[in-house]
Order: C-alpha cells, then sequence, then structure tokens
C-alpha cells in the first residue's frame, strides 16, 4: 500500500537517485512527510537510509530527482539551503566538542552578537539555552563542558540544538542505540512533546519495538529503492521483517562455500565481559571455520571484537588461542598468540593513509623482515608486492599512497598487513563495508580460501546475506549478549532477525 495521499505533505521527496562508482545507493526513491508525523525509515544496512539523510540534510546532491518542502523545491547540495528550511538531523554518534560548555555547543556556528557584531552575546545564549532544555524538561548546567554530561544529556544538547534552528523536520538517526532503557522513555517523552507541537519527525531504527510503539506510518528502503510505505496500523512484526530482508539471496551453495573439515579449537573465549558494552560472552571457533556474529547496532559485537584483541580490558573473562591463555589488554600479546583484527573503520584504525601502499601491507612485520635489527627495504619491497599480487591489490604500485586506492582495495590493504603476520585466527568487523560488488565477492575468495588452509575467522557483519554466504556457524548478539547460535543449514534472515530484535519484538 503506498503513502495515504490525503496526508498534505511538509516535505516530498520525488523520484531521487544517487550513484556511487556504479552502484546506486538510491534509485527512484518517493515518499512525503506530513507536520506532526513521525515517519519511521527502516532497512537493512546498505538500504539507502543515510544516502536519503544525506540529501535531505543537503551533504550530498543527488543524481537526479527533487524535495519539496511546503510545495516549494528545495536546493538540493546545499546544507545553509536545509538549515534555512528548518530541517535539523541527530546523528547515532551526537556531534559535540566536548571542551565547549553547553551553551556553545548550542549555538557553534550561529552565535549571537552585540556591540555591532564585536562581542558575543553570551548572556542571551544562556538564557536561549536554557529556555531550550526547560522545553525538553531538562535542567543542568549550561556551563559545563559538554564532554562531562552523561551520553543521554549529551543527546538532549543536540536535540536543543535542532530546535534553536526551530526546525520543522527533525531527523534521527538510532538516536537510542547507546542510551538505557530510562534514557530512552525521556527522549520518547520528548519525540512526543515534539510531535504535538507539529514537528515532522524521520525516525531511523532497527529496533521496531520503537517503530511500532512511535510511528505513524513507515517506509521501507531495499537495496537502494523503495519497498513501500504503510500506515503502522496496517503492519506488524513479521511482515516488516519481510519487507526488510525480502531480496533475492546470494546462493550458500556458491562456489567455494563446500562443507569443510575443522580442526581443534583455535580461539576459545569464556564469560567475557566489559561493564557497558557486553556481558558473559562465551564461544569458540576451530581452525578452518568461519563463524558469523550478527546482532543490531549496539548489541556489542565491535567491542567484543576489540576486548578480545587487547584492544580494551575486560572486567571479567578470559580468551585463549590455541590453548594459550592472552593477557587481557594487550595488543601485543594477543598478536604474539596469533590474534589479528580487521577493524571496521578501516581509514582511522586499519591503515595509515599517507603512508605507501607497501608501507602499510608491511607494518606489522617489520621486525620480522628487518635482518640484525635493521630494516630491509629489499625483502619489504618483496613481500609487499606478493601480497598486492596474491590480494590482486590494484594499484599503480607499492609506492603510491595508501589513500587514493579505492575502498575495496585499502581493505584488501588491511587484510594484507595482517595475513602477513600469519595468525591463527582472523577477526573481521564488517570487512565488506563500502566496497563495491567485484571487491566484495574476491574479499569472501579470500576469507574461504583462508578458511580452507586452516585458518579460524570470526566475521562480524550487518550484512546478513554476508553471514548466510560465508559462515558455517552464526552466533547472534543482543543487548550485550550471545542470544542464540545457528547452524549454516538451518540459518535464514527471519531466524536471525528475531535472535536480535529485543524480546517483546521478536515475540
Amino acid at each position: 500500500m503506498d503513502s495515504d495521499a490525503s496526508i498534505h505533505p511538509f516535505i516530498a521527496v520525488r523520484g531521487v537517485t544517487k550513484t556511487y562508482g556504479g552502484v546506486r545507493a538510491l534509485s527512484d526513491v518517493s515518499l512525503e512527510l506530513a507536520a506532526g508525523e513521525l515517519h519511521a525509515l527502516c532497512g537493512e544496512n546498505g538500504a539507502g537510509k543515510s544516502t536519503l539523510i544525506k540529501v535531505l540534510s543537503g551533504v550530498i546532491t543527488p543524481d537526479a530527482g527533487e524535495v519539496l518542502v511546503s510545495g516549494r523545491p528545495l536546493r538540493l547540495g546545499s546544507v545553509a539551503e536545509s538549515e534555512a528550511a528548518r530541517i535539523a538531523v541527530i546523528h547515532q554518534e551526537v556531534v559535540v566538542f566536548p571542551h565547549l560548555d553547553v551553551r556553545d555547543n548550542v549555538f557553534a556556528g550561529r552565535e549571537p552578537r552585540q556591540c555591532g557584531g564585536l562581542l558575543l552575546d553570551r548572556g542571551r545564549m544562556r538564557r536561549e539555552t536554557e529556555a531550550l532544555l526547560a522545553r525538553l524538561g531538562e535542567r543542568f548546567d549550561v556551563m559545563q563542558p559538554v564532554g562531562e554530561l552523561p551520553l543521554a544529556q549529551r543527546q538532549m544538547v543536540g536535540i536543543a540544538r535542532a530546535l534553536s534552528h526551530r526546525c520543522r523536520l527533525l531527523i534521527m538517526d538510532e538516536p537510542t542505540a547507546s542510551l538505557s532503557q530510562r534514557e530512552t522513555e525521556v527522549l520518547f517523552r520528548i519525540i512526543r512533546q515534539l510531535k504535538s507541537e507539529g514537528v515532522c519527525i524521520l525516525y531511523v531504527s532497527h529496533r521496531l519495538e520503537e517503530v511500532f510503539a512511535l510511528a505513524d506510518r513507515v517506509t521501507v528502503l531495499r537495496d537502494g529503492g523503495h519497498v513501500g510505505t504503510w500506515p503502522i496500523a496496517e503492519m506488524d512484526p513479521p511482515r516488516l521483517v519481510r519487507a526488510m530482508v525480502g531480496r533475492e539471496l546470494l546462493p550458500t551453495d556458491a562456489p567455494g562455500a563446500a562443507p569443510r573439515q575443522f580442526g581443534g579449537i583455535v580461539l576459545d573465549v569464556r564469560n567475557l565481559s566489559r561493564r557497558g558494552a557486553f556481558e558473559d560472552v562465551t564461544l569458540q571457533v576451530r581452525a578452518g571455520e568461519i563463524v558469523g556474529m550478527a546482532g543490531l547496532v549496539g548489541a556489542g559485537r565491535s567491542e567484543v571484537a576489540e576486548t578480545v584483541f587487547g584492544i580494551n580490558p575486560p572486567d571479567r573473562g578470559s580468551v585463549s588461542v590455541a590453548g594459550n591463555p592472552v593477557p587481557p589488554g594487550s595488543v601485543q600479546a594477543a598478536m604474539e598468540r596469533g590474534l589479528a583484527l580487521v577493524p571496521e573503520d578501516r581509514q582511522h584504525q586499519g591503515l595509515i593513509l599517507p603512508m605507501t601502499v607497501g608501507e602499510n601491507l608491511t607494518l606489522a612485520i617489520l621486525r620480522r623482515l628487518a635482518r640484525c635489527g635493521v630494516r630491509s627495504p629489499r625483502r619489504e619491497r618483496e613481500t609487499a608486492a606478493r601480497l598486492m599480487s596474491e590480494l590482486l591489490v590494484k594499484a599503480a604500485g607499492a609506492d603510491v599512497p595508501a589513500f587514493t586506492l579505492s575502498g575495496g582495495n585499502q581493505q584488501k590493504l588491511v587484510l594484507g598487513k595482517w595475513l602477513a603476520a600469519n595468525p591463527r585466527v582472523l577477526i573481521l568487523d564488517e570487512p565488506t563495508r563500502g566496497v563495491d560488488v567485484g571487491a566484495k565477492a574476491e574479499i569472501y575468495r579470500l576469507i574461504r580460501d583462508l578458511a580452507g588452509r586452516g585458518l579460524g575467522t570470526l566475521l562480524i557483519s550487518s550484512d546478513l546475506p554476508e553471514l548466510l554466504l560465508n559462515c558455517d556457524r552464526i552466533l547472534i548478539m543482543r543487548g550485550g549478549r550471545i542470544s542464540g547460535e545457528l547452524a549454516r543449514a538451518e540459518a535464514t534472515p527471519e531466524k536471525v532477525l528475531e535472535l536480535a530484535l529485543p524480546l517483546e519484538v521478536a515475540s
């Protein structure tokens, strides 16, 4: 069922299309949002939700289509024009300046001035900030640095900033991913208040219980396309899940996915806990096995990976590699035991972008390549050339900066850097996020080839077809705990989502 045409739209999106490197992030998307409406936007990762948000907020210019605000065309690709149209965005990771106080964050870039523009009118900033917070039912010291505030109050600062624009469309992207139940209830109260004041809210969330509690209508995007828009009263959780995952899946019996023989346990995690992130996580990975880890945003998957690898120390629990205990909180010890982590953020955590391709590939094994403690440029060049050939890295040469490569080839560099260290266990966190279809297929081939050589792999991904295609088992996390496990033969998108969703929705 299409959107209700009787609702007079405040925002009308018409035929918006956006392509990145030959891949359509949005394809002829249309939807309408009415004043005073909470309109939920649902879809898997990669469905096009973030791209649509960027179009509405003026961050990017679409290739085709238009956006109308109260019937008038919005000049696209201009943040200033979107702000002038009173469109505001609150991102999942609230953008704040931690060392500035609350009032400076609320008015950053739009500070009122006095004395002919020579001085900031800090008195007015304080009064208006306090009034905005009072409107939200919040009272805390606006002179306090935002970095010292609890997360929920930082979220309120972000909302206050949006309201200071007198926004008519408020876009909320996974706003409760890091909030407690109590903080979430406070946010819901504010959302209902804003609706009553006529503010239109575009609400992006994987948490379906929130969608059904708050939304008037829901739109589903899938693979960049508009699947449909329905009144929430005509929808139910199973039907919404089917709309979200209804695309044709890659065949699970694809070439290279034949059953393998597994060896002994190479990764043994016991009762691992880190306060505020995850609790009592126990898992094993065998030699030659690919174990997937699924879950919603904020479920704790990346935090588990970082703790296993020693980036963060656990509060309790243990990690062993091939029977050898790994001292907690030590990346060096984890590497020496045979662990490797390909992080989710390849550009900031996985690579040093100004360095060359060759330097990045050999970074983890410089000591091994050295002779008598002295670096060996010849051995480094030979190793880099071999890895580039094995991984099919497309670059002008090993001497070009890493930032010149495409996303897929940058990801191959991160993989190559760790494979050069001959690990026993490889942890992959969103290994194909942001790469094109061809590079994704090559990374899948590499993952399977490594498993065939006996490498144990823990594959963390928000892409369900990716997990179903590559994994022998899938662990599902929900609310910081492992909620279930599915064997390859029994795993389906619906079963994975049922275990990933909060209990009240899944039931």
